[in-house]
């Protein structure tokens, strides 16, 4: 009971620190930040496997994203540069880690949306796009959506690398980081798609050859997270659809997966049922 009293305690403490601007720690304070890291499944940078930094006003890649370059102080423009030979970047803006702001929580509830994949880059979004990377020849010439894309790093990026002929990015505003990229989509036509999950069912059938969720096939990176996976699967098989799951499906993803479980201290709590993405295929 005791362990139960204390988790909630540092969960309602993460609550406050995202919400109140933070004041000179103390000594508590620095005990408490380290039951934070211990309770927290969030990670700091996922699995690392593409290189980033934040863009700030002294940096001269800020002249590319001058049209939007007036922060919130609750935003943040990221460059990711892509390992490839090009090692082309992209600039997303998300939010800055550990900010919250209570405006969040009243669109939420105004009209009934799930705004998660807008609050942190997720670590399946970061494995899907590095998987993608070495996938070129998958999405060349070929109708591409990002479904639920979050910040859309994995849809940027296929437009970007891979020759798509069109991608199509969606969820609650991925515009303004299509618009800041559009120097690198060579001849993909890129749009948008505002995505809410409580909207009636879109209708893209025949449209689009490639799914990829962060109709000849559709590829989903994603935890098992108790059984919301199985449950998703078994609407899947209901609905006439043929699956494959992959559990090792890039070595430097497993090399990553086995550190982290191994107790490496930039993952704290880490769980393989929560945190480590399996690739699911989805066919027709």
């Amino acid at each position: 009971m005791e362990n139960s009293r204390k988790a909630s305690s540092l969960r309602w403490r993460i609550l406050r620190q995202a919400l109140i601007p933070s004041t000179p720690s103390t000594n508590s304070d620095e005990q408490s930040e380290t039951g934070i890291k211990s309770i927290s499944r969030k990670a700091n940078q996922g699995f690392s496997l593409i290189p980033f930094h934040l863009v700030d006003n002294g940096q001269p890649e800020l002249e590319q994203v001058k049209p939007t370059s007036l922060l919130k102080p609750r935003e943040a423009c990221v460059c990711y540069t892509l390992p490839n030979h090009n090692a082309t970047p992209l600039f997303l803006y998300q939010r800055v880690d550990t900010c919250a702001n209570l405006d969040d929580f009243k669109i939420c509830n105004t009209y009934d949306i799930d705004n998660t994949g807008l609050v942190c880059s997720w670590p399946s979004e970061e494995v899907l796009a590095y998987y993608c990377l070495s996938q070129l020849d998958l999405f060349r010439s070929k109708r591409v959506i990002e479904l639920g894309s979050g910040y859309g790093l994995a849809g940027l990026l296929i437009a970007a690398v891979t020759e798509a002929s069109e991608v199509v990015i969606s969820d609650g505003n991925p515009q303004r980081n299509i618009n800041v990229n559009s120097s690198v989509f060579g001849g993909t036509k890129v749009t948008s798609m505002m995505l809410h999950w409580n909207q009636e069912a879109l209708d893209i059938s025949n449209r689009f050859d490639i799914i990829v969720a962060s109709p000849s096939e559709a590829i989903l990176f994603g935890p098992k997270r108790g059984k919301s996976l199985d449950e998703f699967l078994t609407e899947v098989k209901e609905s006439g659809l043929q699956f494959t799951i992959d559990e090792v499906y890039d070595t430097e993803v497993w090399r990553r997966h086995e550190r982290f479980i191994n107790s490496d201290a930039s993952w704290p709590n880490y769980e393989k049922d929560h945190c480590y993405p399996l690739l699911v295929r989805i066919t027709l």
